[in-house]
C-alpha cells in the first residue's frame, strides 16, 4: 500500500485503551471519523472538568453519548445540573453554551461524540 492509498475500511474497539488512557492526568481524545465538516471522538475522561468560567461554544451541533462512567454537563442559563449515567445522550446545538462539570475520578467515562455542521 502506498502512502497515498487509503485502506478500504479501519475498525477498532471503542472500549480498547481505556485503562492505559485512564491513567493519565489528562483526558484523551481520538478522532475516529473526520469527513465533509463531521467528526467523531472517543473521549476519555477521568476526573476531568471544564475550568471554572469556562463555556465550549462550538459552531458545530454536537451529539454526545456516555457509553461509561459518570458525568455531569451545565448549560448557561439553566440552573439545573444534567447528570449522566451510561447510555444517556444530548444533542447539543450549535452555539448552545456548556460545559462538564464534573466527570468520576474512580472509573473511566467514555464518551462518544459526534459533531457535524
Amino acid at each position: 500500500m502506498t502512502s497515498s492509498t487509503k485502506p478500504a475500511r479501519s475498525s477498532g474497539n471503542l472500549f480498547e485503551a481505556v485503562a492505559q488512557s485512564g491513567s493519565t492526568l489528562d483526558e484523551h481524545v481520538d478522532a475516529l471519523v473526520e469527513r465533509s465538516g463531521v467528526t467523531i471522538e472517543r473521549i476519555v475522561s477521568t476526573g476531568q472538568a471544564s475550568p471554572p468560567g469556562f463555556w465550549y461554544d462550538s459552531p458545530r451541533a454536537e451529539w454526545v453519548v456516555l457509553l461509561t462512567g459518570a458525568a455531569v454537563l451545565e448549560f448557561a442559563g439553566d440552573p439545573r445540573p444534567h447528570p449522566l449515567k451510561p447510555g444517556d445522550h444530548v444533542m447539543i446545538e450549535a452555539h448552545c453554551r456548556h460545559r462538564v462539570a464534573w466527570t468520576s475520578d474512580t472509573e473511566p467515562s467514555v464518551w462518544l461524540a459526534v459533531y457535524y455542521p
